[in-house]
């Protein structure tokens, strides 16, 4: 059995260390980079994303929407009110 003849030329040596030089600045950069602030950008787009198509309302806006809900009910206890008041003076009700 013959020992493995290695066959790599001078370029393929140079294309390895090409190589292995892309990858080490690659990986400096992302060493360098903070990858917290990735995470949290990354996670804030996902929420933004995933509360976009949800049907959603703002806190002024709910605030609004009950505050106009509060004056339909006042509103539409005086007319009961008032209605009730117009049957009792309208007198016994004939059927």
């Amino acid at each position: 059995m013959r020992a493995p003849v290695n066959h790599m030329s001078a370029s393929g040596i140079e294309m390895n260390e090409k190589l292995l030089s892309d990858l080490s600045e690659r990986l400096a950069a992302m060493a360098g980079a903070d990858p917290g602030r990735d995470l949290q950008r990354n996670m804030r787009a996902l929420l933004a994303s995933a509360f976009a198509r949800l049907d959603l309302v703002s806190r002024e806006e709910f605030d609004v929407q009950s505050q106009v809900l509060a004056r339909a009910r006042e509103k539409l206890a005086a007319l009961e009110a008032r209605v009730a008041e117009l049957e009792r003076a309208r007198g016994p009700a004939s059927s």
